[in-house]
């Protein structure tokens, strides 16, 4: 007999080159974040920038020049193009370069990018972590605005650059690039490259090992520092509007490449390279701080015989070390309890001394002045006896006088 042998009908391809479609569903589901760093002098056109770069009208208040130092705000917003989400950070260093001593202006800077790191870095140690749901704050993405002089950069812009590069993705920018002329921007552009390179100051570069996108990235790295010109406002141009400047000479518009490079910007940062410094900022920089803090805390992966060292060993060997320490410490404080102690007892001893000397003296003292003061007072009780003792004396002898006068009178 032949064997019956049975079929099911599929409803679909059935294989593992569907795991994209399934990463790319996920993603969408639980949506992404970005966060933007925008470095520059205040009215640099930062927040124009953003508003011009996702094509809407973001929160943000004009900042003063008299600020005493820098202070960073960031401001989060929820973004949706078709079926994807987007949470956007965008971080403004308020009062940067405004103050006459600049040495510090970096300072917040450093700080505010360190305690994001440090963050992300609690939520990772915690026994219990959510980090699907964690809002993660760490700067993806630092735009670095360079005032068109057209003079190189200021000590300030290398000194800012060089503390960052190793934290961030720095990706410099001409700001106002319509107030310098084509050829004067173009030996700006070469002067900031070769300053920077001379500073050996790493800037964020696209990356070309994706063939899709390689040619692209390549061109686009070969234009950096990018020259930007942001608008809120639309101008009609001939049958459309267009976001531009409009000035008394004539049209700059925003996205247009032969007027600057906005558009060139806005393809590399948002389009084709967004998920590339999303990863850089966590495989590079974030591990480059995780491993710095925990190096500190004397985590290591080898030991000294060049042995894997697991995170409980570490731990009790940390462990051991601090009781150690504690034991160590607590040693050499009841030494030098002990040691006060006995220089309090023999300042006392001293002290008890110098009492007893001055209470003797003092009682010497207060006997010979009680001594003088009986003699006075036995002098004084002999001069009152011999005073009386006189008086007396001249008392019997009036008396006596008086008596032999009236003897005289009776007898006449």
């Amino acid at each position: 007999m032949e064997e019956k042998i049975r079929t099911q009908k599929l409803s679909g391809h059935v294989g593992f080159d569907s795991l994209p479609d399934q990463l790319v569903s996920k993603s969408t589901q639980s949506g992404f974040t970005f966060n933007i760093l925008c470095i520059g002098e205040t009215g640099m056109g930062k927040s124009t920038l953003m508003d011009t770069l996702f094509n809407t009208s973001f929160e943000a208040n004009p900042a003063p020049h008299s600020l005493p130092s820098v202070k960073l705000k960031s401001h989060t917003y929820e973004l949706q193009e078709s079926n994807v989400r987007l949470k956007l950070t965008i971080v403004d260093t308020v009062g940067y370069g405004d103050q006459i001593n600049k040495d510090d202006s970096f300072t917040a800077i450093v700080d505010y990018i360190d305690k994001q790191n440090d963050d992300y870095l609690q939520e990772e140690l915690k026994i219990k972590r959510s980090l699907s749901t964690y809002h993660d704050t760490r700067i993806h993405a630092c735009l670095y605005f360079i005032c068109p002089t057209g003079h190189g950069l200021k000590s300030i812009d290398l000194v800012c650059m060089k503390k960052l590069d190793s934290k961030v993705n720095i990706i410099p920018v001409i700001a106002k690039a319509d107030t310098i002329s084509k050829a004067e921007l173009t030996k700006f552009k070469q002067r900031i490259i070769q300053e920077v390179k001379s500073n050996s100051i790493q800037i964020y570069q696209f990356p070309t090992d994706d063939d899709t996108v390689a040619k692209t990235n390549t061109e686009m790295n070969n234009q950096i520092p990018f020259a930007v010109v942001g608008s809120t406002d639309f101008v009609r141009v001939g049958n459309k509007m267009v976001r531009a400047r409009q000035y008394p000479w004539g049209t700059v518009q925003v996205e247009n490449e032969s007027h600057c490079d906005f558009t060139k910007l806005r393809e590399m940062l948002i389009r084709t390279n967004m998920e590339d410094m999303r990863e850089v900022t966590h495989n590079r920089h974030y591990e480059l701080y995780r491993k710095k803090i925990l190096e500190t805390m004397g985590f290591t992966d080898m030991s000294e015989d060049n042995q894997p060292v697991s995170f409980q060993q570490t731990f009790e060997i940390k462990k051991s070390e601090h009781r150690e320490e504690l034991q160590r410490k607590e040693d050499e404080m009841r030494q030098t309890f002990v040691l006060r102690v006995k220089e309090k007892e023999t300042e006392l001893k001293e002290v008890e001394k110098e009492l007893y000397t001055k209470y003797d003296q003092l009682k010497r003292d207060h006997a010979e002045v009680k001594k003088s003061y009986e003699d006075k007072k036995k002098k004084i009780e002999d001069e009152k006896a011999e005073f009386q003792k006189r008086k007396q004396q001249i008392a019997n002898q009036q008396l006596s006088s008086n008596t032999l006068t009236l003897g005289k009178h009776r007898k006449k």
